[in-house]
């Protein structure tokens, strides 16, 4: 089965996993997602992710980060740029969610990075997806 969007398909994953409390959740592996996880891990949404061999493309298992009663530590996920319509943002107009206490997603020439360092490296780019 192809899938149009990877993007997508991995933000509706994790969200599904986070509704049903799930510890672990397996996306398909491309080099967009892996960055995406690992900015994910990096700002503290996730534990941490493992890169799994099938003999084909590959896969990405999340485990995924609850509080200490059990709540979700990810709240919203939104894709912003899609495939009909790509969404390219400046250094000065990348969004702040929740005014600074969320993360927004970049694809750059330096990578896929999260909007707190892109700010840091100057540099502007295709606006993935906003985590709340």
């Amino acid at each position: 089965m192809s899938i149009g969007d990877p993007i997508a398909d991995m933000l509706t994953r994790i969200r599904n996993a986070v509704r049903n409390k799930s510890k672990t959740v397996v996306c398909v592996r491309n080099k967009v997602c892996v960055g995406i996880a690992g900015v994910l891990r990096d700002e503290g949404y996730i534990d941490g992710f493992d890169l799994i061999e099938d003999g084909r493309q590959g896969q990405i298992r999340i485990r995924l980060k609850y509080g200490a009663g059990g709540e979700s530590v990810l709240h919203k996920l939104s894709r912003e740029s899609k495939p009909g319509c790509r969404q390219y943002s400046g250094v000065e107009a990348l969004p702040r969610p929740l005014q600074g206490l969320g993360i927004a997603i970049v694809s750059t020439s330096k990578g896929v990075i999260s909007d707190r360092k892109a700010r840091e490296e100057r540099v502007g780019g295709e606006l993935l997806c906003t985590i709340e």
